[in-house]
This record gives structure tokens, sequence and C-alpha cells, in this order.
């Protein structure tokens, strides 16, 4: 009796330690696009059956709560910023100058046109901290062996999914793809990531493809062209008077 008791303890002690290491396996992948910060430049190209059109930004970012996004390019869009602060998300538009708030319940729509959300490029939800996280099995994507792992939100979580499935490789942390859910558990966006190469002091994926389930033809591809981590940056840089003047 003793024994059994003995094995059922370890066991769980055992199931509490791995449903740990899941979370830091999600924080592991996660940071590689982030660090304790970041400035880069990033592409994004917007395909359709028919056409297609290409935005070309700056990002900074501080660890999850802080990031700022200057449009370059087109000419139509340069000077618009994006604005992420603690729970707050705000959008600079030059051309009518005026300061627009995006409430929580925008996090869910299209960003600039695109099959990325508002919540995809600021990241107002934590993957680690807002969903309980469950290893499904092991995959391999792109001759990398994976962990397969399902993320369910926390009750009363500020988030836009209702499930969420990723890979990350095993031995490199490289998240390689996402399927996202809603309420019902109805596929809503696939998203492969790729083209892994050495940016700044780490191997990551630099090209992130986000595919809507129902939409044939339409695709986002997000390319990080250059990003340098650990840069100098504080909470006064993510302001709505840097806004304004960022260039």
């Amino acid at each position: 009796m003793k024994t059994i008791l003995t094995l059922i303890a370890v066991s769980l002690f055992s199931f509490g330690t791995f449903a740990q290491d899941v979370a830091e396996i999600i924080r592991k992948a996660d940071e590689k696009f982030r660090g304790e910060s970041s400035r880069g430049q990033t592409t994004m190209i917007i395909e359709r059956p028919n056409w297609s059109r290409e935005i070309s930004m700056k990002t900074w970012s501080l660890g999850n709560d802080y990031s700022l996004i200057y449009i370059t390019a087109p000419a139509k869009e340069k000077g618009q910023v994006f604005l992420k602060r603690e729970n707050e998300m705000w959008n600079w538009v030059p051309t009518i100058e005026r300061m627009i708030k995006i409430p929580p319940s925008m996090m869910m729509q299209s960003w600039m046109g695109s099959d990325f959300t508002n919540d995809d490029l600021v990241r107002e939800s934590s993957l680690e901290k807002d969903y309980n996280h469950k290893l499904l099995g092991e995959e391999n994507i792109d001759s990398y062996e994976c962990y397969k792992i399902e993320l369910i939100p926390k009750p009363d979580a500020p988030v836009v999914w209702g499930k969420i499935l990723m890979w990350i490789s095993k031995d490199e942390f490289h998240w390689l793809r996402g399927e996202y859910y809603d309420e019902d558990e109805n596929l809503v966006n696939i998203e492969i990531l790729s083209e892994i190469k050495t940016m700044d002091d780490r191997e990551m994926p630099t090209r992130m493809e986000m595919i809507p389930a129902d939409k044939e033809g339409h695709k986002t591809v997000l390319i990080f062209d250059e990003i340098e981590f650990n840069v100098d940056l504080d909470e006064s840089f993510f302001s709505q008077q840097n806004m304004r003047r960022i260039r």
C-alpha cells in the first residue's frame, strides 16, 4: 500500500512539474521573437486571388507589455503608428491628425486589411499566462521533432481565441506551426513559420504565413528583414507623444 501511494505521489509531482515545463517551452518559443527588448524592420505581404499589396514597417518592443509599430510604406499608410502600452492599444493616423483608441472588442479584427488580427501583431494576451497548456504528443515538421501543445484559455482571460494548437521544436524551441480556433472550436487560421536564420544573437523563423482556413487564395506573409534584441529602450519610449514624433 505504501508503495502504491508513493507511486501516485511521484506521478502527481511529475505531472505538475511537466505542466510547468510546457509553459516554459511556450515562453521560450515566444521569447525568440521578443527578447527583453527589440528593434527591427518587417515586411508584410497581403495576398488575395486577384491582387497583392506590401506594407513595410519599423517595430520596437519592450517585454510583453510595450510595443510600437511605425508604417514606412506604402505612401498612403506611411506615418501610421500603432502602440500597445500594457492593456491599451492606440493608433495614430497622421492624415487626419487623430489618435484612436482600439478597444478590446476590436482585438479580433483584421490589422491593416491583413489576415493577422490586432492581437496577433501586438499580442495583448499572453500565451504563457492566459492559457492552460496540455502536451498532446510529438510530431515531425520540416525535419524538426516538435512538441504538439494545446492551449485553452483560462476563465475570464482577455483572449480572442477559443483554442490554440502550437508545434514547437524540441531542441531549438522554434515555433513552427500554429492553429487558431474560435469558441466553437472551428478552425479559423493556420500559421506556418519557416526560413530559420540567425538574427542578431539567435536562430529563429524569419517568415510567418497566416492562412485563413475558409478563404481559398487568401494569405498574409510576415517577413522579419532585420531585428536587434536587448536594445536600450525604456517605457517612456512607448508613449502617445512619441507616436507623433517617431520616424
